[in-house]
């Protein structure tokens, strides 16, 4: 595995932490009933989309599109 690969492996296990983390506090402040804009809330959504988004731009630039 070259440089490249590396990166690219630590790429996908911190997006998908962050996308776990985001699922994580999300269900948990369901759990409590949390308002619409609790912060909690609002920062679970945040950690979902960052996290899926760099799955999704990564994959796409293995596709080489």
């Amino acid at each position: 595995m070259n440089g490249g690969g590396v990166h690219r492996g630590g790429t996908f296990v911190l997006s998908f932490a962050m996308l776990a983390i985001g699922l994580a506090l999300f269900v948990q402040s369901l759990a409590n009933h949390a308002s619409a804009l609790s912060g909690r809330l609002l920062i679970s959504i945040l950690f979902i989309a960052a996290g899926a988004g760099r799955l999704w731009v990564e994959a796409r630039k293995g596709r080489g599109t």
